[in-house]
């Protein structure tokens, strides 16, 4: 799994940027549009959690536990629709806004919570943390099924009734293996592309599929449903890029602050390199990534 160390790199250095561009309780996740491309990105994400919260049977009074809650969208929205929530997630400056504003978030790793630490939940929420939970490391050793199915079991303890709602890239058509992902592959293709991704998410690897999630859910949920949400995922970044352009004073300043990233992290120009060029949705493009939206419904 991706630590906390890999975690606060992939997010913290554009923390201040993204929520000057997006709010400060942003919804940094693929938004919802389901064919219909002419929603504007608030609508879109709007309508991801409306889907959410209907297909977890939330209602006001639902205790509700956020696995990578990111920067607390959808916490805020549980709060204003009458639920309580608790947020988990190991990025030091999204732990930070969230509790700036009132949120119930904790810096924890699903890994190191038990039932005694919050009790059971009526409904539990995982909207773009799945895609850390197994390193590449730990894919080729052969560990990645056992930690998804450790998180299964996790979320099935906190969960005794219930709905789960799982929100997550995964490997696209054409898996690749480590070994081919290299920086000296031909600038452009597949396998130099997804090597700078991986210089953008050190400590990550996807899920092989819908298929894998299933079945190394089965044993503590039944998969009722499942919405691919590729395209969606292309046109939410297509709006991210729009609104990142709209140069604000507040902007250029915390772009200038970025500058001091060039001496402290060896890996700042390729995180760069991905976000100027859009090498993640270019992924999505090409289907090297997909995109799967999951409700889960415990065993009896």
């Amino acid at each position: 799994m991706a630590t906390r160390e890999e975690i606060d790199s992939t997010y913290n250095y554009m923390d201040e940027l993204w929520r000057l561009s997006f709010g400060e309780n942003a919804d940094i996740s693929g938004a919802m549009y389901n064919g219909d491309y002419s929603k504007p990105l608030e609508q879109a994400q709007k309508d991801k959690q409306d889907y959410i919260l209907t297909h977890i049977g939330f209602s006001p009074g639902c205790k509700v536990l956020d696995i990578g809650c990111g920067w607390g969208g959808f916490l805020k929205t549980v709060r204003e629709r009458g639920g309580s929530g608790i947020g988990l997630t190991l990025s030091s400056k999204q732990w930070q806004t969230c509790r700036s504003t009132g949120l119930t978030v904790y810096l924890l790793d699903w890994k190191d919570i038990a039932i005694n630490c919050f009790g059971i939940f009526d409904s539990i929420v995982s909207v773009g943390a799945f895609e850390h939970f197994c390193s590449e490391d730990e894919y080729v050793q052969g560990k990645q099924e056992q930690i998804y199915e450790n998180f299964f079991s996790l979320c099935r303890a906190l969960l005794p009734e219930g709905r789960m709602y799982l929100q997550t890239m995964t490997w696209g058509r054409r898996v690749p293996e480590p070994e081919t992902i290299t920086l000296n592959a031909k600038k452009g293709s597949d396998e130099y592309i997804l090597a700078v991704i991986r210089k953008f998410y050190p400590g990550s690897w996807l899920p092989s599929g819908v298929d894998q999630i299933i079945r190394t859910a089965s044993n503590y949920f039944d998969v009722i449903s499942v919405n691919n949400g590729r395209k969606d995922y292309v046109e939410t970044m297509n709006q991210w890029s729009r609104l990142m352009r709209k140069i604000t004073f507040h902007k250029v300043l915390a772009a200038l602050r970025l500058s001091r990233y060039w001496l402290t992290d060896q890996n700042f120009r390729y995180r760069l390199e991905t976000l100027l060029h859009s090498y993640n949705q270019e992924c999505f493009r090409r289907e090297l990534m997909d995109h799967q939206r999951l409700v889960l419904q415990t065993l009896r």
